[in-house]
């Protein structure tokens, strides 16, 4: 550690962040803390995390009319702006809510809102989960229409895609699952 005070780095200020699946109900959503000065290749990491993504999938953050992500480096789809080195605090440009999409194909939208500053100190680790409800959709399930048929064919033996869709996934899913604790433990044993 310098021994100069002026050369310790100063904890940041928290960002609460609320962010909603669109499309699907009941709704999907959660309350999490992150440094206000993460970058947006990392919130993408902690969104993953939250939300139960695997990160299969392309991504693309929308701030103040900006579209952030990672570049194609073969020039393929719309152009975005590198989101490495981008901090949330800088993007938002006092914004207090914007929009990420996870997989171009199923489309999953997801609205965020920022909420509250807190200190650096609320939370011994962050990124922190505060709350949440409901189990994310299998990855490649189709987006909102796909998981819909989803949860009737599991709901119902009777259904005709339903040994398909065991077959798939396994026998258990329950989409009002999630666990505020054991995501929080998760971050605490993994970088994000």
């Amino acid at each position: 550690m310098p021994s100069n005070p002026q050369l310790r780095k100063i904890p940041r200020d928290l960002t609460v962040l609320r962010i909603e699946l669109v499309g699907i109900e009941p709704t999907i959503w959660r309350r999490f803390a992150v440094p206000e000065n993460i970058t947006l290749g990392k919130l993408h990491d902690v969104i993953q995390a939250v939300m139960g993504w695997h990160d299969c999938h392309l991504h693309e953050f929308e701030i103040a009319g900006v579209k952030y992500g990672i570049p194609d480096p073969d020039g393929w789809g719309a152009p975005v702006n590198p989101e490495a080195r981008k901090t949330l605090i800088k993007a938002l440009q006092g914004q207090k809510t914007f929009n990420y999409l996870y997989d171009f194909g199923d489309d999953w939208l997801h609205t965020i809102k920022v909420e509250e500053t807190l200190p650096a100190t609320t939370y011994k680790h962050v990124p922190y989960c505060i709350d949440g409800a409901n189990t994310c959709p299998p990855e490649d399930v189709g987006g909102p229409h796909g998981y819909e048929m989803y949860l009737s064919a599991m709901e119902d033996p009777g259904h005709p895609d339903h040994d398909a869709m065991v077959q798939w996934r396994g026998k258990r899913f329950d989409p009002t699952v999630f666990d505020t604790d054991y995501l929080n433990r998760w971050f605490k044993r993994n970088k994000c």
